[in-house]
């Protein structure tokens, strides 16, 4: 065991009687704390040796390093017993770890980067370990040096709209400087929305273990949600039907605007759904002018900040929701909805139409060289 007092008898000893052999240990040990190139782990050994020498408690040293105490104990053991050498990394046990040269590390970039492996659509470690000839925890240990996950995808879609970029500035526009004496609602279904109960009872989660659900499950039914969200304020108007034509989107519409200020506008922003763009929505417009729809481009519902709220509806209510009947869910939908009202929080828009417009850009011209 270690003896605190005999490494500080060291340290007074080598200063009395200044023998060189004997004050190369100390003065080693601060050349270490104060060096900047000197790797972390020899820094923590010599400032838990010069702590004990200057009379400090293995706990006091554990609480000034940041370590254990089994830390703390081991390397004033082995600094006692073998001097600066024992503070040194001893060899590991097992087969020593092979060096990767530059090359062939940068050959496993380019192959997971620009081939597709002999079986399977993705390359997985022990694929490209068998292709390169190394070690699965080498390749692992590549990848993860250059942020490569060849096992994750996201989807994604370019839009094709004519009107892309008119589009995208009026709706980013109505976002970031809406105009004044008006109201701006982002709005869409949530359709299909499907009443589930599951066969059995889900285990509750517990130390260790995760909530659980069956896998199969019973339908009762499906109902749509409308949702129209205040831009400026996040409140949600919203209501449940069970089929969502243009019937249903002109009663919600309707409803949407009998709520605002009358000496206000309405501008809506919305898919290009043809339930939208029916004949008799139209002529609903023109009997009401101060409702003005603002169309996103095809294949853009990111641009839309309703589906941030469906999102958030579906991972806290929906996605583990069981219920019985339709009118179970519905009264369900309702409560998060009304609860949530009563503090609404906005979700803000960052990101600028040049910003988008750029990535875009970028976006087309790889997908041009794929072609």
């Amino acid at each position: 065991m270690y003896n605190p007092w005999r490494i500080c008898y060291l340290s007074t000893h080598a200063q009395d009687t200044k023998d060189p052999v004997a004050t190369r240990g100390p003065q080693e040990l601060e050349s270490w704390v104060r060096a900047r190139t000197t790797p972390q782990r020899r820094v923590e050994r010599a400032r838990i040796v010069l702590g004990s020498a200057d009379g400090l408690s293995a706990r006091a040293l554990r609480r000034e390093v940041g370590v254990s105490l089994p830390t703390v104990k081991r390397w004033l053991d082995r600094y006692e017993a073998e001097g600066l050498a024992g503070l040194e990394d001893r060899p590991r046990r097992g087969r020593p770890r092979t060096s990767v040269t530059a090359e062939v590390e940068a050959e496993v970039v380019r192959r997971t980067l620009e081939e597709e492996p002999p079986r399977g659509t993705h390359w997985s470690t022990r694929l490209m370990a068998e292709a390169a000839g190394l070690h699965h925890s080498q390749v692992a240990r590549i990848w993860r040096a250059h942020g490569l996950k060849p096992h994750l995808t996201r989807t994604f879609k370019l839009s094709t709209d004519p009107k892309f970029v008119e589009k995208l500035r009026d709706v980013v526009g109505l976002y970031v400087d809406p105009p004044e004496r008006a109201v701006v609602f982002a709005f869409d279904e949530k359709s299909q929305i499907q009443a589930l109960d599951r066969t059995q009872p889900g285990l509750p989660w517990k130390k260790g273990r995760c909530g659980t659900m069956t896998h199969d499950y019973k339908r009762h039914g499906t109902t749509t949600l409308f949702a129209a969200l205040d831009v400026a304020t996040g409140e949600v108007i919203h209501k449940c039907m069970p089929r969502h034509r243009h019937r249903e989107f002109l009663r919600f519409m309707a409803e949407v605007e009998k709520r605002v200020d009358p000496e206000l506008d309405l501008h809506v922003i919305l898919d290009n759904y043809s339930t939208h763009k029916h004949g008799r929505v139209e002529a609903w417009l023109e009997k009401h002018p101060r409702v003005k729809f603002h169309f996103i481009p095809t294949s853009s519902s990111w641009l839309n900040l309703v589906e941030r709220f469906f999102s958030e509806l579906t991972q806290r209510q929906l996605k583990r929701l069981a219920v019985n009947s339709v009118k179970q869910l519905t009264d369900t939908i309702t409560a998060y909805i009304d609860d949530r009202n009563r503090d609404p929080a906005p979700f803000k828009w960052t990101a600028a139409a040049e910003e988008i417009l750029a990535k875009v850009s970028r976006a087309n011209a790889t997908l041009a060289t794929l072609h």
